[in-house]
């Protein structure tokens, strides 16, 4: 195994400059995300790790050795697709153990390594099948032995459950922390899907625009974004922003002083409070919000609101039967909240 050290990184297309300067330091064995909305540099930067794309400036190292100018096959690095790009034709353990009948493997090694990778994702019985008798989790786990079998240094895995569905992919999600805990190999996922990078990663690398956001744990992010687009996009129901004016002790959410002694700045803001920190409280206190629409889940209510013209969202764990039109008063919790510059959107205090 090995860490991935990236430096200073760019990447054009003709006079389009898509990667700015990027900077990852992966430690041996850690389970990092790059994760973003489409088109923010994701993928392009995992196909610079994997050889696929080259780049115009800075370094990528795999462990010791800088790998700029290596092609894929010399990186030591296995990378699972999005889709699964198996062979048809070839049975299951025909496809995992490929790779390695190209690099001229003796047989009963080939055989000794795809058998001790069938195992380890549940696919022994299968081995003999065609992927089209298999399910989409079935072949996206053969994908995954296929590139166990190889050993690599570094797992490379671009958006691999986005064809799955969603119970499917949670299922999924669960076999791929447990193969990493298991393997302890480097690896680094990339999705679009928040959740998954909260649910699978040590650390994740949040990107917009070819540009890094904020590099965290996912409770570091979660509770201390760095900024607005950061508050947003991690979190499921996402940060509720309200705007705002900066006071001495306080902020003012449109005529309701709410209590903020966390900065001495003042001025325009907006403050950011996730949906399941806002608390009911009794008329006269709190924030007035009108009631839009209620979605109750069983283990959860959400509800969707408005106050002073702009859209809030709130969580609650116990049952409520609000009515749409109904006005009630919530409350943030002063322990959980976010202050961003209204200019910058950078985090203030």
């Amino acid at each position: 195994m090995a860490g991935v050290t990236i430096q200073d990184i760019t990447k054009s297309y003709g006079a389009v400059q898509v990667i700015h300067g990027v900077n990852v330091e992966i430690a041996d064995g850690e389970f990092v995300a790059l994760v973003g909305p489409s088109g923010c540099g994701k993928s392009t930067l995992l196909r610079m790790i994997a050889g696929l794309e080259p780049i115009n400036s800075g370094t990528i190292a795999i462990g010791d050795r800088v790998v700029n100018n290596l092609p894929p096959a010399a990186r030591d690095i296995a990378m699972v697709f999005q889709t699964y790009a198996l062979y048809p034709h070839k049975s299951v353990a025909e496809n995992m153990g490929f790779a390695l009948k190209v690099a001229k493997t003796d047989k009963a090694e080939i055989a000794r390594r795809v058998r001790e990778a069938a195992e380890i994702l549940s696919l022994t019985e299968y081995l003999d099948r065609k992927p089209r008798h298999l399910s989409g989790g079935q072949r996206q786990r053969v994908a995954m032995g296929r590139a166990i079998v190889r050993d690599p240094q570094v797992f490379l895995f671009d958006e691999p459950l986005s064809n799955l569905d969603a119970k499917l992919r949670i299922q999924m999600r669960t076999e791929i922390k447990e193969l990493h805990q298991r393997l302890k190999t480097t690896t680094v996922f990339v999705t679009h899907d928040q959740i998954e990078a909260m649910t699978l990663a040590d650390r994740i690398v949040v990107m917009q625009a070819g540009r890094i956001e904020q590099i965290g744990t996912p409770l570091e992010l979660y509770d201390n974004p760095a900024n607005e687009f950061v508050a947003t996009f991690i979190g499921a129901p996402s940060m509720n922003l309200m705007e705002a004016t900066l006071k001495t002790g306080v902020i003012d959410l449109s005529g309701h002083d709410v209590p903020y002694p966390g900065s001495a700045a003042s001025g325009p803001a907006r403050l950011g409070v996730r949906p399941e920190h806002l608390s009911l409280v009794g008329e006269g206190e709190g924030l007035p919000m009108q009631v839009k629409v209620v979605e109750p889940t069983g283990s959860e209510t959400m509800v969707f609101l408005t106050f002073a013209g702009q859209d809030i969202t709130a969580v609650f764990r116990d049952r409520h039967a609000f009515a749409p039109g109904q006005t009630i008063h919530l409350a943030p919790d002063p322990d959980h909240l976010h202050c961003f510059d209204a200019a910058t959107g950078q985090r203030i205090g």
